[in-house]
């Protein structure tokens, strides 16, 4: 096939790439390769990818409604996976326009190439941010996510939203995957992993939020593209139970889906510090400092409809996952 992954110099975006490119996809890599985080970083992603015969990238950002129009008129794509946003949930305290440029502009973009050059099916990363004020556990596709406490959340939140109106009226199959911490080699400086590896090579203090009282579903980047690749093969189809009257937030009536996909398996942030200083050796100066705006004390996903609908649950252990990724750094660091 022919798909365009957006975001190809990210962190999911190449080892997405990587994967479709080495089963013998025609992948079409976009980025705007913007400074959010070190550029080099993202260059070097690319440089993975760029040998490969049946990779071509292109320099653009989703939010240029004309350039996106071009290309999707040109390269006629058989699936879309779009993976590009602007990330970061305390990033979005402080610069709200990015957000509202990248993803909601952004994806209005993605949905009208897709609508108007007959995409087969459209895959776009969701956040496990959507679920906010909730505090069930584990979040569940069937719950309410109707609180998002940070502007980051409720763009991904809309996202879901313009897919599912794209979905109703034009029958575009799209399927939404709420992300949970995903982690490991050539990851996201600005996550927690990445953070707390350099401060602790660099014999900084680290700064743990909420008193260490915090949970997160780490999910090893390996599942989530495996995730990733068995939904774009499964296009979203009717839920023919749909019942509108007690409707179900996780399908529709239309060829829309979205699920969870994380680790099953909420770890204590202090016992994800500690898989780290094990990993380096050393032990880590912790600042506590409490909760911040926009962060939420816990996640935990359900992934019983994952399961279901491609037969995938991520199992990579935080140890294995956290071991890989400090192995990766410390190559790429020479340190």
């Amino acid at each position: 096939m022919k798909i365009l992954v957006t975001g190809a110099a990210g962190f999911i975006g190449m080892t997405t790439s990587l994967r479709l490119l080495a089963r013998g996809d025609e992948v079409v890599g976009l980025d705007n390769l913007n400074d959010y985080y070190e550029v080099s970083l993202k260059e070097n992603r690319l440089a993975r990818l760029t040998p490969h015969a049946n990779f071509h990238f292109v320099k653009l950002d989703v939010a240029d409604r004309a350039g996106m129009e071009g290309l999707f008129a040109a390269e006629k794509f058989d699936r879309v996976i779009h993976l590009a946003a602007q990330a970061g949930v305390r990033y979005s305290l402080q610069n709200p326009h990015a957000y509202v440029d990248s993803n909601v502009v952004g994806f209005t973009n993605i949905l009208e190439g897709c609508r108007h050059n007959r995409v087969q099916h459209l895959v776009y990363a969701s956040s496990s941010s959507v679920y906010g004020g909730n505090t069930r556990m584990p979040f569940s596709e069937h719950d309410s996510v109707d609180h998002p406490i940070s502007l980051y959340a409720a763009t991904k939140k809309a996202n879901e939203l313009m897919a599912h109106t794209y979905s109703h009226l034009y029958g575009l199959a799209t399927t939404g995957l709420r992300f949970f911490t995903v982690y490991g080699p050539w990851g996201r400086p600005d996550m927690a992993l990445f953070l707390f590896t350099r401060a602790i090579l660099e014999g900084r203090p680290i700064d743990v939020f909420n008193h260490g009282n915090m949970q997160r579903d780490f999910t090893y980047v390996d599942d989530i593209v495996e995730g990733v690749i068995r939904v774009v093969d499964k296009t979203a189809a009717v839920n023919p139970e749909y019942d509108p009257i007690s409707a179900d937030p996780a399908t529709s009536n239309a060829p829309y889906r979205v699920f969870n996909i994380g680790n099953n398996n909420p770890v204590q942030l202090l016992d994800f510090i500690g898989a780290i200083e094990d990993a380096l050796g050393m032990k880590a100066e912790k600042r506590l400092l409490p909760l911040q705006d926009g962060d939420v004390p816990a996640t935990y996903a359900n992934t019983d409809l994952l399961d279901d609908w491609v037969g995938f649950v991520p199992g990579t252990s935080v140890r294995e996952g956290v071991g890989r990724f400090i192995a990766w750094y410390r190559d790429y660091y020479r340190t």
